[in-house]
């Protein structure tokens, strides 16, 4: 049976040090501040949206949020980022996605300011995520990576197979992989025999959001699995992209879903407005 990755556990730990970090910084005249930015009435994005404004409370990162309307213009959005950006109070800016159809994420991702991206989403935090610089990691990667690190799973020489290759989840972490001398493979729908590729992987990824959809029979002995997925089933239970109950029998690593990865990407959010918050007060900052 395989070993738990509890993300919840994990991410409790990280909370914890994280608010002693924004003790030292308040000491120092420093207030950690979060911007949040929603558009339209997204339900799932109110609860994501609330979760982050919990955890902020729990450091202490001072928080605010801008809620607008559905119908505003892209550049009205992008004129609010630009105020954001120029306020020295605030150290992070998050646009929250998705957003309403007739506006560019893009675009809007381009205004933020590199030195208040703790979403980690801007082409010049991608591009020194790329090149190996210091630089803001997209938080469910990040979180990722630090489990990884917290169950001494080495990458060095290990086959690792991403299935999903968004800018959010699959790009950024092939990066991470790689940066830890990971063999990555990006698997996606034009895949040809996704099994072949699951079966030979030490380390399998999913991210699709399709409920269940890895199942025992893809995978090897022994695989670590990392569950990124988000669904809920026909009796509305929140379930991963992982067939959990089959697949633990031969992994040697997994995560469950709730509990797993879900967590580490809210701590890896906070952890990054301090990053911010500490760079944006250094002298010396390369930010």
């Amino acid at each position: 049976m395989a070993t738990i990755m509890n993300g919840k556990e994990l991410a409790k730990k990280i909370r914890e040090n994280l608010k002693k970090d924004c003790e030292e910084l308040k000491k120092q005249g420093i207030h950690p501040k979060l911007a949040v930015i929603m558009v339209g009435n997204n339900a799932a994005s109110k609860v994501y949206v609330k979760s982050k404004s919990k955890a902020c409370d729990e450091i202490g990162i001072e928080y605010e949020e801008y809620f607008l309307e559905e119908t505003i213009c892209q550049e009205e959005l992008n004129q609010l980022i630009k105020s954001l950006n120029n306020k020295r109070e605030v150290n992070g800016i998050l646009l929250q996605s998705p957003l309403p159809k007739h506006l560019d994420i893009n675009r809007a991702f381009k205004t933020i300011s590199y030195r208040k991206d703790v979403d980690g989403f801007t082409p010049s935090s991608v591009g020194k995520l790329v090149m190996g610089g210091d630089t803001f990691i997209s938080c469910t990667p990040y979180g990722v990576m630090k489990m990884f690190e917290e169950y001494h799973i080495d990458l060095t020489g290990k086959e690792v197979v991403i299935i999903g290759r968004s800018n959010i989840v699959g790009k950024p972490l092939a990066q991470c992989c790689l940066a830890n001398n990971a063999t990555v493979t990006i698997c996606h729908s034009r895949t040809k025999d996704l099994k072949e590729h699951t079966k030979r992987a030490d380390i399998v990824i999913a991210a699709i959001g399709k409920a269940k959809f890895v199942t025992k029979d893809m995978l090897k002995e022994g695989v670590v699995i990392i569950d990124v997925g988000i669904n809920r089933n026909e009796e509305g239970k929140i379930v991963g992209d992982v067939d959990f109950e089959n697949v633990e029998k031969i992994a040697s690593y997994i995560t469950p879903v709730p509990g797993g990865v879900g967590p580490m990407t809210i701590a890896m959010l906070m952890n990054n407005v301090i990053k911010a918050a500490k760079e944006q007060n250094k002298e010396d900052s390369i930010f």
